[in-house]
């Protein structure tokens, strides 16, 4: 693929795209203008887009339309880059969404490629990275979860897989969460007992794990059973993954027979559990098919200018599946024009199933059958069913999506209430968009770890989640102040350079409005938060005021409205000595103690210039903040023993350089425990089977230094 682009771009634009990547807000950013109140704005962009027009190829290619911040605005891609760039310079005719992005157009970039199915995919690409404020994105694009078995080992693993395929092995999937891919990992574990742990606990176990003694693993990391056996065993489950169930289930059955005339009833025991297992795998998948043997159905559906995509994954006749996907679009795109950029942009770091069927025709239907094609490297067929099966699985598919797409909008309402409330109660100028809520946990200030939740108008908003691994060498043990100092500092600090904001007036004096209904304020009538802040031209990193431009509606502010803090009024202090710091002053700070013998209804509510308050017990406010602090303890104290399980399955022997897996089986091997390798003499060490004297005494002088 080659690029051009006219001489009157600016050479920021043309020659370090990934600058254009950078600068990008997750949803782009303009405001939306009355074009008939400012027809010179539109004929500004026309005159933009007409210099490049006039030296455009006809070849296919993609195009990115610019504004003067440097924000990629759309991203379209064309047959031919001189007639479908040409179509925006015609005089009227567009709609308001076409008009006020030429408006907004400044300058233009453009890739030539060698057919349009490049075109296609290269379209499909950029979206997803750029997410331009005028095209069609896929909000949840977070990769979905797959079963795999590895095949790089001497025993075959089974383990959940999400990102890239850069490991050798299986691939099954996709699922449509990770709660149906580890029911299934379980039930294939008692099915074909197949081991589960890392590679790292497999090469450096002694004797047989837990799993092992509940029959859920045959155990081949200490030989209980050969290898030769195990590999049976893992073809097994390849085969049932692979659509041969039928195959796997009468050879077990056949077992299970023989077994009991042998009066090995044991033995014929355990092959009706194994059997059991697959049957429950099967029987909880849901709506089976035997029409389709791998297929994807995929349903749209519009109501109130937001749109739901449902997706059902059919994989080896059996129904793995079926997920809702909110994608952000313009309510003037039709709804065949979004499931087309939808499903262009979803297949982009997936392989496309051999079969897809949809709700509705959708436009260039082949030239994306053959775009996936590509990608799969096999044929993709693309059809909207008429009759049969098929047709019931789509109709199915589309109850689903106008139900998922109702509970959505009766969600979101229910959340703006609650978010109505919560700002009434702390007495905030405007209801919060963005709530960030700070926690933190530890045992004795060993494995800290600070969490930060993230809640909105859609709930909470989970692919905002942080962790901050507390990692100041000042740090006291167990200090929660030092904790939380440390993780505001990080995370605002990185704010402060990443999405600054401008001072419009100076701040007024903090917290001069009257005290809000939720709760009583201080005796000289200090209220809540101060009013509004507005927009301005004059930079000033780290201070109050608006962002830095003004943003899309809908768009997710990277700025919070409302900051809550677990914790009373000390780590309140702690927190904003932080922002302070950093310069941000009129950034609301809530911090939430716990009740009386820690009763949930009793919180105090702690506030910079107030007197502490309670909420009234009944308050839809109180019920909503205890949802945010209990979802910040369950992400942290998750956070915490995930890092707590790490630091576990770490040896001291991982420490000493020059041991590898090898050696370190070996020496555990001899030894048994690693107390014991570290009470062992040098000569000791040096009579271990595979260990040399040099390894020897390296590890003696590990453990004897000083």
């Amino acid at each position: 693929m080659t690029r051009t682009a006219s001489q009157d771009v600016p050479p920021e634009v043309v020659d370090d795209e990934r600058d254009d990547e950078e600068s990008l807000a997750e949803t782009g950013s303009g405001v939306e203008l009355d074009f008939a109140a400012v027809p010179a704005s539109v004929e500004a962009g026309t005159a933009v887009i007409r210099r490049f027009w006039s030296t455009l190829p006809t070849s296919p290619g993609v195009y990115r339309m610019i504004d003067a911040k440097g924000d990629v605005l759309y991203i379209g891609k064309a047959r031919s880059l001189k007639a479908r760039v040409g179509s925006y310079i015609r005089d009227g005719g567009h709609s308001n969404r076409i008009a006020r992005m030429i408006a907004e157009t400044s300058s233009m970039v453009f890739v030539t490629t060698a057919t349009e199915t490049e075109a296609l995919l290269l379209e499909a690409n950029l979206i997803k990275q750029l997410r331009p404020r005028y095209n069609v994105v896929m909000r949840d694009d977070k990769s979905l979860p797959y079963i795999l078995l590895t095949a790089d080992s001497e025993a075959p693993q089974i383990v959940k897989h999400r990102g890239s395929r850069n490991r050798k092995g299986s691939y099954f999937g996709p699922f449509a969460s990770v709660w149906a891919v580890n029911r299934t990992v379980n039930a294939l574990q008692r099915a074909f007992l197949l081991r589960s742990c890392s590679d790292s606990y497999y090469e450096n176990r002694t004797r047989p794990c837990l799993l092992f003694q509940i029959k859920r693993c045959s155990g081949p990391c200490t030989g209980e059973i050969p290898l030769s056996d195990y590999a049976i065993l893992a073809e097994e489950g390849r085969a049932f993954l692979s659509g041969r169930s039928s195959a796997v289930k009468e050879r077990l059955a056949t077992e299970m027979q023989q077994a009991s005339e042998d009066l090995e009833f044991e033995r014929a025991a355990r092959y009706r559990d194994r059997l059991a297992a697959l049957s429950a795998v099967q029987s909880t998948q849901g709506i089976n098919t035997q029409s389709l043997e791998e297929a994807d159905v995929f349903a749209i559906d519009e109501q109130a200018g937001q749109f739901c995509v449902e997706v059902f994954f059919f994989r080896n006749h059996q129904n793995w599946g079926n997920r809702a996907y909110f994608p952000r679009a313009d309510r003037s795109h039709g709804t065949a024009e979004v499931l087309a950029a939808f499903l262009a942009q979803f297949y982009d770091d997936k392989p496309a199933p051999r079969t897809i069927l949809l709700s509705e025709e959708i436009p260039e239907c082949e030239l994306l059958a053959a775009a996936l094609a590509v990608k799969a490297g096999r044929k993709v067929e693309l059809a909207v069913p008429k009759r049969g099966e098929r047709r019931l699985l789509a109709e199915a598919a589309c109850r689903n999506a106008k139900e998922a797409l109702g509970r959505r909008l009766a969600e979101t309402s229910s959340q703006g209430k609650l978010l109505d409330s919560l700002g009434g109660a702390f007495g905030l100028p405007k209801p919060p968009r963005r709530i960030e809520v700070y926690d933190n946990s530890h045992i004795m200030g060993t494995n800290a770890v600070g969490a930060m939740i993230v809640a909105g108008p859609s709930g909470f908003m989970k692919t905002h989640y942080r962790t901050f691994n507390m990692r100041s060498e000042d740090l006291v043990p167990g200090d929660d102040y030092g904790m939380m100092r440390e993780m505001l500092r990080r995370r605002f600090s990185r704010l402060v350079k990443e999405a600054p904001r401008v001072m419009a007036v100076p701040p007024p004096p903090p917290f001069g409005r009257s005290p809000s209904p939720g709760g009583g304020g201080d005796e000289d009538g200090a209220g809540a938060f101060p009013p509004p802040r507005g927009g301005g031209d004059r930079a000033k990193p780290g201070g109050g005021g608006a962002l830095l431009a003004e943003i899309d509606p809908d768009a997710f502010p990277a700025w919070p409205d409302l900051v809550l803090i677990d914790g009373g009024k000390g780590q309140l202090d702690a927190a904003r000595g932080v922002l302070e710091e950093l310069g941000i002053r009129d950034l609301p700070l809530v911090g939430v103690a716990k009740g009386r013998d820690r009763d949930a209804g009793r919180e105090s509510f702690f506030m910079p210039g107030r007197a502490p308050i309670r909420l009234p017990p009944r308050d839809p406010a109180l019920y909503f903040v205890q949802r945010l602090r209990d979802e910040a303890h369950r992400f942290a104290i998750g956070a915490h023993r995930a890092k707590r399980k790490r630091d576990m399955t770490v040896s001291q022997l991982d420490e000493i350089p020059g041991i590898g897996p090898s050696r370190k089986r070996a020496l555990l091997h001899h030894f048994g425990t690693v107390k014991a390798i570290q009470r062992a003499g040098l000569d000791d060490l040096m009579r271990t089977p595979g260990v040399n004297a040099a390894t020897a005494r390296t590890v003696y002088d590990h453990f004897h230094a000083g």
